[in-house]
């Protein structure tokens, strides 16, 4: 161990490691993936041209996304504790001010916020396993179709009972630490996710309209991309990384040194790229074969997709697969997004892994409650509708807002900042240990395009 890693870890001498590369890319992807893969890229595609859409994707990735999540990255492994305390003692090392850790703050906060709306929203998919697997969506029509999604959402009953099954998935996996816990997870969930999503894909080619997806999502149309089509791929980048968080942090504060940094964020950000591609060629296919509208929007999965398997060959075998892959993508997302705050509340307090999973797990569940009314009972209630900005947005839509506008970009942008302009470049230089010319690469792009480009999300997403 070397003098730098040996102050690193001092006072926190049991912290365990990934036991592999692998395992630290299986779970920060398994972070990346989530609903936003498989729910919102395919719609965003859609809505954006396609192909061309993809490549503007693919160029912001590597200007936002991977800088971002390097920074982040380096901050947990030099840190070797909770976010806020390694963003804390790097700050110290580097004479800046403690304040910056301002920055994991609001991240910790959003993922805890987001967590209690995503749980709600994971429910959703676990009870789609049911109702397909039941043949529920058979012969179904889109009226009987957006009845049943109407009806659950009407219910805070139903609503309630998925929302506490999956939280407790997710406060069960965190529960038992990093080994047992969310090691065995990811690379259970990982590789089945990735299978179950072969599988779908497979199915999409017997549709007979597979190559029509191809052709849509990588046959660039420039005609169709507009300036909003660029923002939207710009803002899209930044969060399907899970950047903002605070949840890279704390992944790589159980990163050992031996591994690079460079190379898994890579890694990380190609996996998740793929998956995002693999779910439109899943979902494409169908839509065209429906003759149904590839810019459907979030109703694509919930509505659209139901409606697609329920006329279709082995379409509830099929259908009850994706809403498996779903639930899948959902939970690993899930883990990640709880891990950073059990890991400062375990840090700051005697109750241990456990009794800090379940506190933490049950005041998120809690404050899902509110979600879970403002989409029945509490539909009605607009509390910011006085601004004209917030006019009949519910409770759900102000967490879901507020989070995605202001937290994220600000926590993205101060680690940005913070690493880019307040950290000795020797310091980055030997701990990313990248190649000169990567090295420098990065280090520009740090400083002075990734703020900028995530600037610009931030008031394009205030004034949209």
């Amino acid at each position: 161990m070397t003098q730098s890693n040996s102050a690193a870890d001092s006072g926190n001498g049991a912290r365990g490691l990934w036991s592999s590369k692998l395992a630290f890319i299986l779970a920060a992807t398994g972070s990346a993936v989530g609903l936003g893969n498989v729910w919102k890229f395919p719609y965003v595609t859609g809505e954006n041209g396609g192909g061309a859409f993809v490549l503007v994707y693919l160029l912001c990735i590597a200007i936002i996304g991977i800088p971002i999540m390097m920074a982040e990255v380096f901050i947990g492994r030099n840190g070797r504790h909770n976010p806020i305390t390694s963003f804390r003692l790097v700050a110290e090392r580097n004479l800046a001010s403690p304040a910056w850790r301002i920055s994991a703050i609001v991240g910790m906060l959003a993922a805890f916020i987001i967590l209690s709306f995503y749980s709600v929203i994971g429910g959703w998919a676990a009870s789609y396993i049911g109702h397909a697997a039941a043949g529920d969506f058979t012969g179904g029509t889109a009226e009987s179709v957006g009845e049943l999604f109407g009806g659950l959402l009407g219910s805070p009953v139903q609503l309630l009972g998925w929302h506490t099954l999956f939280m407790a998935l997710v406060v069960l996996v965190v529960s038992r630490g990093l080994k047992s816990g969310l090691e065995r997870a990811v690379t259970i969930l990982m590789p089945a996710l990735f299978f179950l999503l072969l599988l779908v894909v497979g199915y999409a080619t017997t549709t007979g309209h597979f190559g029509e997806a191809v052709s849509f999502l990588f046959n660039p149309n420039f005609e169709a991309l507009t300036v909003k089509g660029v923002l939207v791929a710009l803002g899209h980048a930044f969060f399907t990384l899970s950047l903002g968080m605070a949840i890279m942090m704390a992944y790589g504060s159980y990163l050992g040194r031996d591994i690079s940094i460079g190379r898994t964020a890579v890694s990380v950000a190609l996996m998740d790229t793929v998956v995002a591609l693999m779910a439109g060629l899943a979902i494409f296919p169908v839509v065209f074969a429906n003759g149904l509208e590839a810019s459907a929007g979030p109703g694509l999965i919930f509505q659209t997709l139901p409606l697609a398997f329920g006329n279709m060959p082995m379409g509830s075998f099929f259908g009850t697969l994706f809403f498996v892959l779903l639930l899948f993508a959902a939970w690993t997302s899930g883990i990640s997004l709880l891990e950073p705050v059990v890991e400062w509340v375990e840090e700051r307090s005697r109750l241990g892994r456990t009794g800090s999973a379940i506190l933490v797990g049950v005041l998120c569940w809690a404050l899902g409650i509110v979600s879970i009314l403002s989409l029945n009972i509490w539909s009605d209630v607009t509390p910011l509708g006085m601004f004209a900005a917030f006019e009949g947005k519910t409770m759900f839509d102000l967490l879901d807002y507020f989070t995605a506008n202001f937290m994220l970009p600000l926590s993205g942008l101060l680690t940005a900042l913070f690493v880019g302009w307040f950290v000795a470049k020797e310091s980055l230089q030997g701990d990313l240990a990248l190649s000169g010319g990567a090295f420098s690469l990065w280090y520009n792009l740090l400083r002075f395009v990734t703020p900028v480009a995530v600037v610009i999300v931030f008031i394009y997403n205030l004034t949209a």
